[in-house]
Formats: structure tokens, sequence, C-alpha cells
């Protein structure tokens, strides 16, 4: 890209990726909205998916600590605090954890991480990674999936208490709560990525950003696809679903 666009067409194009590649177009994904996996294959996702949740805070803190911008540290840290909790608010960690206890895992298991894919970690890491070394604007932009978030947890909730009758509605409280704080968040990423993205290898970059993190979500629902969707690729050390019903 050779000109700079307006902020108005860099908004068009950065929520074209999420049109074209976030991972609600996933074959996991149309499995799991859609009723077609049991409960071995749901504990896997809850699980697999809370190594993503909980590693938030630190991709956050990891770009507040090297932000000079006391407006941008200002917003950001609430961040941290929607998933570590602050107060009496218990934050989307421990709500991610009511949703994995209602499914019937062990709380200490899935903290630990230890029977998450490999390849789950590695896109986690990667994600961390990513914020900690590229320029702000990039890390900032690489939060923008938040763009296109409601719309898939809306789907999550209803879609999941129709489908799974081990799913009840007190358990989907980690998917209520981003309904508001996702918007929120997104339209104050945006604005900043449309202020500071001044040249045409800014632009590029943040659309870059973007990419980045829609194929980190990518890949973790691919891992999850290879393990259970066709179990006997489940490698050593991953969870292993009790059983067709969990």
């Amino acid at each position: 890209m050779t000109k700079i666009m307006s902020p108005e067409e860099l908004e068009q194009e950065l929520r074209a990726i999420g049109d074209a590649q976030y991972h609600d177009k996933h074959p996991f994904h149309k499995l799991l909205h859609g009723g077609k996996l049991n409960k071995g294959q749901v504990q896997a996702w809850a699980l697999n998916r809370y190594c993503y949740q909980s590693a938030v805070p630190r991709k956050d803190a990891a770009l507040i600590s090297r932000c000079h911008d006391r407006e941008l540290r200002r917003d950001w840290v609430h961040r941290i605090h929607d998933h570590d909790g602050f107060g009496d608010e218990e934050g989307g960690i421990e709500r991610w954890l009511v949703l994995t206890d209602g499914l019937g895992l062990d709380r200490d298991y899935v903290i630990s991480t230890k029977g998450a894919l490999p390849a789950t970690r590695f896109a986690v890491e990667a994600y961390v990674n990513f914020v900690r070394e590229k320029t702000l604007v990039e890390a900032v932009a690489s939060s923008l999936t938040e763009l296109f978030a409601p719309k898939i947890h809306a789907e999550r909730i209803s879609s999941m208490l129709k489908n799974y009758d081990f799913i009840s509605d007190d358990v989907m409280q980690y998917f209520r709560r981003r309904l508001k704080q996702a918007p929120d968040d997104a339209a104050f990423a945006l604005d900043y990525v449309k202020r500071h993205a001044r040249t045409p290898e800014a632009q590029t970059a943040v659309l870059d950003a973007l990419k980045f993190k829609t194929n980190v979500l990518w890949a973790q629902l691919d891992a999850l696809y290879l393990a259970y969707v066709d179990p006997a690729m489940i490698p050593p050390g991953a969870f292993v679903p009790a059983g067709p019903d969990g």
C-alpha cells in the first residue's frame, strides 16, 4: 500500500478482515454452536479456551508496561480488572471457571493448563509475544477482534442453551458480561488505531496485526478440530474426555 487511507477507509478495511477471517467461520465453531458436539468435546473447548482467557491479562500488562501514553494506560488497565477482577468484581477468568465447573472439569486441573493442546499454548504465547514486541499501534490493533465478538457471544448464549442439556444459564455469565465490555473496548481501540496509524506503512501494519490475531483464534480451533473431532489425534498429555458424554 502506497497511498494513505482516510480513517473511515481504514476502519472499512479492518472490518473486512473480520468478515473474511473471524473464527465464527471455522468448522469447529459451527459444530459447537450447532449442537453437534458431545459433552467431552465441549469440555475440551472450554479447557483450551481457558488457556487463552488466562493469558489476556498478561498480554494487556505487557502492553501497559511499555506505554508512555497516559491516556492509553488509564483506559487499558481496566481490561486487566475485567479479566482478573478488582475488589468485589470477580472478573472474567472467574466467570470462565464457573463455566468449566459447570461442565464437570476439575478447577485445579483447568487452572494448571496441563491438559491444553500444544498448539493452543503456542498460539496463546505467540499473541502475548506479539503485543510485547510490536509497535503500540500494532498491539492495540491486534485487540480489534473485539469488533466482531458481541455477535458471536450473543449467538453462543442462545445456541448453547438451546442445543446442550448440560449447559445452564448460570454458566453463561462470561458471555453476557462481554456483550457490554467488548463493544466499549473495541470502540476505544478502533479510535486509537484510526488516530495513530498515519502512514501507509503503519496502516498496513495494523491490518496485518488484526489478521495475525484472527489467525491466533483460528489456529486454536484447528487444534481442537484435529484433536477432538478426530479423537485419534489427541496428543500425549492433553485432556482426554471421559467418554461421549464427558
